[in-house]
């Protein structure tokens, strides 16, 4: 019995190591310490006062091993791509990089095990493709989640703003408008107001807390009333005129979007309807007299 070629053989060892490297990226829990540091970072600002157990998971140290031989320039997209996400407790920087080389790593080894079994040049090509894919898959779906992020956000400001105006005509200040539409809401723009209040209650001035939440959710609708309200808070302009103006130009936008979506309907129709619905529709009423037709002139 011939052995086996030292390629396949080191493909198959690339894939045994792969497989339990990866389970170690996604189960890996932090130290201690670490756990301890984080508790009492965020003790206190969460509702109900405990803090999140999803935000007890970590990247553990292949993580962190991920992360220091990561280009920065790759770091500092992905950290962009979390910040649209909402940042999921469960997938710190360190654990996203993880899982790019190691999903990689896999792609690679299955690559190399192919082209050594049927070795050819478009099947190699086809391979490094498919490693290329599977390194950028976790940007992908963080690009994903974000997008969908930003619509949410984008349908709920008009609604949150609207409360947050009437919020401010009853008497209460902006901050305490904010914080009132932050945990009575549900979604993403609560979430983000409420974490807003939260580096303002440790300290952020509140310019630039204003402007982080702008720059981490992307969304153009927020970040020009974020620069109404810092323009405002430096004039001395009564932030409850901003915030009915605002709020009036959330919903005027938000019907428009509403309106050009509706125009595109017919547009995205008419592919569906040229490749399944009419083919169909020309069999039924003309296949019956194309028979008919057919029978007559077999019968001459």
């Amino acid at each position: 019995m011939s052995s086996l070629p030292p390629l396949v053989l080191a493909a198959a060892g690339a894939v045994a190591l792969a497989l339990p490297l990866l389970s170690w990226a996604l189960l890996a829990r932090p130290g201690s310490a670490a756990v301890q540091a984080r508790d009492n970072l965020v003790r206190g600002l969460h509702a109900g006062g405990a803090p999140d157990a999803r935000a007890r998971s970590g990247p553990g140290p292949l993580g962190a091993l991920a992360r220091a031989v990561t280009p920065a320039g790759t770091v500092a997209r992905i950290n962009r791509l979390l910040g649209t996400a909402g940042r999921p407790p469960a997938w710190p920087v360190g654990r996203v990089v993880a899982a790019k080389l190691v999903l990689a790593a896999i792609a690679g080894a299955l690559g190399l095990l192919l082209v050594s079994a049927r070795p050819s040049l478009p099947l190699a090509l086809a391979m490094v493709a498919v490693a290329g894919v599977a390194y950028v898959v976790p940007e992908l779906l963080l690009y994903s989640r974000g997008q969908e992020r930003q619509q949410a956000i984008a349908l709920e400001l008009a609604d949150t703003l609207d409360q947050m105006t009437i919020a401010v005509e009853a008497g209460l200040g902006f901050e305490a408008a904010m914080s009132r539409a932050g945990h009575n809401g549900k979604g993403a723009l609560a979430e983000e107001l409420v974490r807003t209040l939260q580096d303002i209650a440790v300290g952020q001035p509140r310019r630039e807390a204003y402007l982080a939440l702008a720059e981490r959710t992307g969304v153009p609708d927020l970040r020009r009333f974020i620069r109404a309200v810092v323009q405002a808070d430096a004039y001395g302009i009564s932030i409850a005129d901003v915030l009915r103006t605002q709020a009036a130009e959330m919903r005027l936008k938000r019907r428009q979007r509403a309106e050009e979506k509706a125009m595109q309907i017919p547009v995205k129709v008419i592919f569906p309807l040229i490749l399944c619905i009419l083919p169909t529709l020309f069999i039924v009423l003309l296949g019956p007299a194309a028979m008919d037709i057919a029978d007559a002139f077999s019968g001459h």
